[in-house]
């Protein structure tokens, strides 16, 4: 497989533009050598929240290809962009996990560039988003084995001792269902515009549904294709998984359900493919059913209750869409991408409804 393929940072947005030398002069008193003259600095797209620059050293001992995270520009110590904690959930995982890039160092000197911020090794490989990158292409077996070590990772993440790794902090553990319950409905009530939904049956449906945790492990909490890594020599195998800002000790099954809402695959109906954002359309892709069963078997969990954690993936799938339509409801952002999100989440809540009203509960 060509290193075509690999994924390129590109041009810094001067809205984004940081001290460079400010930053190279910090890492040089951390004892990282990396030469005398300054990184190109660029940027990687994608993503709504955390930024994400390349940092390019001409002349470095070793590791002159770091990554350096850093919020959105007006934020300062938020929990939603918490730098010291993404940092520190990825050093402790970084043993246990090997899928995790090597962390270098983290700052909360406020006079570097106004801001928390991480910086940690460049994993080289091909990120997958609502296609393989152009001229790219997978046989039918080779995409199953693809889908299949996707499913891998998120499994050998929830089989972690996160206990043993002393994450034992990183959230609240049991309860993890009623309190994603309660807060996700609560997010869309305080979210709701005139043109969408009340999501009043579905959110009525989850609160009296809801099962126990099933167990407590790290979640992801995010986990998509485009959240991992592929070797650019064998894209079938995943070297790493990214954006880690939301992870959190939590049940299993949600986290499945939760990536399960961005899984469309070949035979979904004209509009969930409009909205596809991972190319699980391709032949050879698991199906989600069959993304279910092959978990299940591997977790020692029962499915017999899947419609639960499907409809709440979607659910917070919706609540997602719906707070970043709010925004450009309300005037808050002007990006012509938001304009007819709150047709999604139309779309999502007759979804929700039909597999409610299939499962019969």
């Amino acid at each position: 497989m060509s290193e075509q393929f690999i994924d390129q940072p590109k041009a810094l947005r001067s809205s984004d533009a940081f001290d460079i030398q400010a930053v190279h002069d910090w890492l040089t008193n951390q004892g990282i050598e990396l030469g005398n003259e300054l990184p190109e600095v660029k940027q990687f797209s994608g993503g709504a929240s955390n930024l994400t620059y390349h940092l390019k050293y001409p002349d470095a001992v070793k590791g002159g290809d770091l990554i350096l995270r850093r919020p959105p520009a007006g934020h300062k110590a938020a929990s939603a962009h918490d730098m010291k904690r993404e940092f520190n959930v990825m050093k402790g995982l970084k043993p246990v996990y090997p899928f995790v890039p090597d962390m270098i160092a983290f700052c909360d000197d406020q006079t570097i560039i106004d801001c928390d911020f991480y910086v940690m090794e460049r994993l080289h490989g091909i990120i997958p988003r609502n296609n393989f990158p152009r001229g790219m292409t997978l046989t039918p077996a080779e995409n199953k084995n693809f889908s299949i070590s996707v499913l891998d990772k998120l499994i050998d993440l929830h089989k972690v001792n996160y206990k043993a790794a002393g994450l034992d902090n990183l959230g609240k553990g049991e309860g993890y269902v009623k309190r994603q319950v309660d807060g996700w409905s609560g997010r869309y009530t305080k979210s709701k515009t005139w043109n969408v939904p009340s999501f009043n049956k579905t959110m009525d449906w989850l609160s009296r549904n809801q099962p126990d945790d099933v167990a407590t492990c790290i979640i992801h909490n995010d986990y998509r294709m485009d959240n991992v890594v592929l070797d650019p020599q064998d894209p079938q195998n995943i070297i790493g998984v990214l954006d880690w800002e939301m992870a959190t000790l939590g049940d299993p099954m949600m986290d499945l359900g939760s990536s399960l809402a961005y899984w469309v695959q070949s035979d979904d109906d004209w509009f969930l493919r409009q909205i596809r954002r991972q190319p699980t359309h391709l032949p050879g892709m698991l199906t989600r059913d069959e993304v279910v069963d092959y978990y299940c078997e591997k977790m020692g969990f029962d499915k017999s209750n899947w419609a639960f954690y499907e409809v709440f993936g979607l659910f917070r799938l919706a609540v997602i869409v719906q707070q970043i339509y709010y925004r450009y409801h309300h005037k808050q952002t002007d990006n012509k991408t938001f304009k007819n999100f709150w047709l999604i989440v139309q779309y999502i809540n007759w979804r929700c409804a039909k597999i409610i009203k299939e499962s019969g509960i």
